[in-house]
């Protein structure tokens, strides 16, 4: 039974892994066929890296990078587990199902249309701009996806939107796994449902909830390619260019695939350290691990 999934491990995470050898030559497809030329290339060692981390771009990608996405984890993290503890705390069964159903719907969206959905709503005579205007908050028009300052907060926002329903499953499951019997004693003891959920959910979930940061932590500079792409446009760029839209414009775009190679697997070796270090930090304070 493992096979099927052993091979495709293979074939698609480790294989590929040796197109990694192009990060450290000039790799021009024009030489001929794909393995001579990638074979063939000219061996320049660390030139990409050095050349990115000169770039003038460099600091205002990894900026653009890491606050974005730790804006996206400090926001997205939360609200699974909120909405976990909530769904446990419902009593009428019709309407949490009708709950989960809605706040798992998003997830099963394509980028292209949550994307759309947001470009609506936040268009100058879209639903956000009119409300703002009908309670007096504003007379003019905000133009969310022209100014940079709020692209950070609206990809933050699309991020929980889209996955904070299908997040708080792992968290469901681990809320039915614990010991119904801890929660009679809390209530023979007069606890009531915020000190159950305070002092034996949350205390319960730490072990998932430990182990979860660990891999979004893990995924730092991962921001995501389509809703950046998506949402970003040539006004709030300075915002809105993350790494894999940088590759994605040096290496497809400009042709440059040697460099675009070099950004993702930096990406890959700062994410690798992340998780090393965050688990050895789990360790220390005795928690759990991912190893």
């Amino acid at each position: 039974m493992l096979v099927p999934a052993f091979l495709w491990s293979v074939l698609f995470a480790y294989g590929p892994m040796v197109g990694l050898y192009m990060a450290f030559i000039d790799y021009q497809p024009t030489l001929g066929k794909f393995w001579s030329s990638f074979f063939g290339g000219k061996f320049v060692g660390l030139q990409w890296f050095n050349l990115f981390f000169a770039g003038d771009e460099f600091f205002l990608i990894m900026r653009n990078t890491l606050v974005s996405s730790v804006l996206s984890i400090a926001i997205g993290f939360v609200v699974p587990i909120v909405i976990a503890m909530a769904l446990n705390e419902v009593r009428y069964m019709a309407f949490k199902r009708v709950v989960q159903t809605v706040s798992y719907m998003p997830y099963f969206i394509s980028w292209v249309i949550a994307a759309n959905i947001f470009v609506t709503l936040l268009s100058a005579d879209g639903l956000v701009n009119e409300l703002l205007k009908l309670l007096g908050l504003t007379r003019d028009s905000i133009l969310f996806m022209q100014e940079g300052r709020y692209f950070w907060g609206i990809v933050a926002g699309a991020n929980t939107w889209k996955d904070m329903g299908y997040n708080s499953i792992i968290y469901l499951a681990a809320i039915a796994s614990i010991n119904p019997e801890l929660y009679e004693a809390a209530r023979v003891d007069g606890a009531g449902r915020v000190k159950q959920a305070a002092y034996i959910t949350l205390p319960m979930l730490k072990p998932t909830i430990v182990i979860l940061l660990i891999l979004a932590v893990g995924n730092l500079l991962n921001t995501g390619f389509d809703q950046y792409y998506l949402l970003g446009n040539s006004l709030n760029r300075d915002y809105s260019d993350v790494l894999d839209t940088y590759a994605f414009r040096y290496g497809l775009q400009n042709g440059m695939f040697s460099y675009a190679s070099a950004v993702g697997l930096f990406k890959s070796i700062v994410a690798f350290l992340l998780v090393l270090g965050v688990n050895s930090l789990a360790r220390r304070m005795k928690s759990n691990s991912l190893f």
